[in-house]
């Protein structure tokens, strides 16, 4: 169900946070203090939440209501429990496919990513609760609507989703410009999930060392990187070539 709404108010904030909303992010007034407000900190940096420290005219834009210095912005789309959304696709697909999305924040690309993973397939994607895009009106926009159709859920932490997916069976590829083998080396028939990193630094360290199998796309031009929702195509594309074989 779609949603397009702000939260205003500390105390009407801390109650979305308390009640799981779908939050992608808090605006809050600098130099706020109070025990309330201490309290609406601690709430969404618990729950994974982002904070943004603005002065009183960007509140001012974000709602003409009294915002008491803190606006929320809420998601378009309800977001899926991580577990619970695995065990399900892994109970109907033989051969599931998952996309993971390591730091991935620009708006438009998330949206285009969304949009080729729903039409090649995917079964879910997965991103960090931290430094990862938010799904806004744009990203819904850009994704031509799939976000309603290819369900999405968010971890604390994308490694934990990795060994999770490993232990249930999942080979994890990455996608990175760092691995030896390309992407036609890859056996792609078997439950797959496709790890795709931030458009600046691609997939962490940590999660690189972790995965099943490296790989990366033959560039035979003098650039050295394809845009990630570009990249991201071109693998689950592969995926489906290799599944229709």
């Amino acid at each position: 169900m779609e949603k397009k709404e702000t939260v205003y108010g500390i105390r009407a904030v801390l109650e979305a946070i308390n009640a799981n909303q779908p939050i992608n992010k808090i605006f809050v007034q600098k130099g706020l203090k109070g025990d309330l407000f201490k309290e609406l900190e601690s709430a969404a940096r618990k729950n994974g939440i982002s904070l943004s420290y603005v002065p009183v005219e960007k509140l001012n834009r974000l709602t003409r209501n009294n915002h008491q210095g803190a606006v929320a912005q809420i998601s378009p789309v309800e977001f899926h429990n991580f577990e619970a959304l695995v065990e399900k696709i892994l109970s109907k697909e033989e051969y599931p496919l998952f996309l993971l999305l390591d730091g991935v924040s620009d708006v438009r690309n998330f949206g285009a990513i969304i949009r080729t993973a729903e039409c090649s397939g995917v079964h879910g994607i997965i991103i960090p609760k931290n430094g990862a895009a938010p799904i806004t009106d744009d990203t819904v926009k850009t994704s031509a609507g799939a976000a309603f159709n290819v369900p999405i859920a968010k971890v604390d932490h994308l490694k934990d989703a990795v060994f999770y997916l490993q232990s249930s069976g999942i080979v994890v590829t990455g996608a990175t410009e760092k691995a030896e083998d390309d992407i036609y080396g890859i056996d792609f028939k078997k439950p797959t999930a496709i790890i795709m990193g931030s458009e600046d630094k691609g997939i962490s360290p940590s999660t690189l060392s972790i995965i099943d199998h490296k790989a990366k796309l033959p560039l035979l031009g003098k650039i050295g990187s394809l845009n990630v929702s570009v990249a991201c195509g071109v693998f689950l594309y592969e995926v489906v070539r290799q599944r229709k074989a």
